[in-house]
């Protein structure tokens, strides 16, 4: 499934980011997914980010922040340093792992310009999650 993003996400994440690129949108793409599968209760669901701990690829957490209302004044969010850029949402019982695929975060991470970055991002508002992320 696509889990497009709704125009109006899209634009209160901007407004909170600053800006679009490619891992705000993987951010809200993964926060959608988890809240179809786990449901999205902002105090029951807890998420934890694996990734390098600076921009570009931490931008994925105000994606993941916008999406599922998990945030850092509500203790229900935890970022760690890491090589890849994973999520892993938690609800009760249930955990759910996304995994941007590591050729498309390589290719990700040769971006060079904000625009590039703009128009890559567009493209993905509507792809398909199983062609972003491995999913456990």
């Amino acid at each position: 499934m696509s889990y497009s993003i709704p125009k109006s996400l899209l634009k209160d994440a901007i407004k909170f980011h600053g800006h679009l690129g490619v891992f705000l949108v993987l951010g809200l793409k993964a926060g959608l997914y988890a809240n179809n599968k786990l449901g999205k209760n902002n105090g029951e669901m807890h998420a934890c980010i694996e990734t390098e701990p600076f921009p570009p690829l931490s931008c994925f957490v105000d994606g993941v922040q916008v999406a599922t209302g998990c945030t850092m004044g509500k203790r229900n969010i935890e970022v760690k340093s890491g090589d890849s850029l994973s999520v892993k949402f938690l609800k009760e019982e249930c955990q759910l792992t996304l995994l941007v695929k590591p050729v498309l975060l390589n290719e990700f991470k040769k971006i060079s310009s904000m625009n590039e970055s703009k128009e890559i991002a567009l493209s993905l508002i509507s792809k398909p999650i199983e062609d972003l992320f491995e999913i456990t």
